[in-house]
């Protein structure tokens, strides 16, 4: 079983950039793939980017490729998203999520953090 616990989120202008953080507990992280998800008020939780155990392969949603970036760290526990350039619409609670399979849907995955808000002002 692993823990997720997120951080960074935080209240942006329109083409700023923050860096999201999810820790994760457990001495597996090494072997889990992680994901990130979204959640807009009123709107379904929508996959925003996802990251294999290795790091070597990584998937990215249409509206924020070139604009969001995902990585890994093993030795911390820790998995990033970066995200630059960033639009109103990017307005959401922003969750980590891992599984033992990499996947771009929520149901895809076991393990759940709180989530942190990102909230991009135009």
């Amino acid at each position: 079983q692993v823990q997720l616990v997120e951080s960074g989120g935080g209240l942006v202008q329109a083409g700023g950039s923050l860096r999201l953080s999810c820790a994760a507990s457990g001495r597996t992280f090494s072997s889990y793939a992680m994901g990130w998800f979204r959640q807009a008020p009123g709107k379904e939780r929508e996959f925003v980017a996802a990251i294999s155990w290795g790091g070597g392969k990584t998937y990215y949603a249409d509206s924020v490729k070139g604009r969001f970036t995902i990585s890994r760290d093993n030795a911390k526990n820790t998995v990033y998203l970066q995200m630059n350039s960033l639009k109103p619409e990017d307005t959401a609670v922003y969750y980590c999520a891992a599984d033992s399979a990499l996947s771009t849907r929520p149901g895809g995955y076991d393990y759940w953090g709180q989530g942190t808000q990102v909230t991009v002002s135009s």
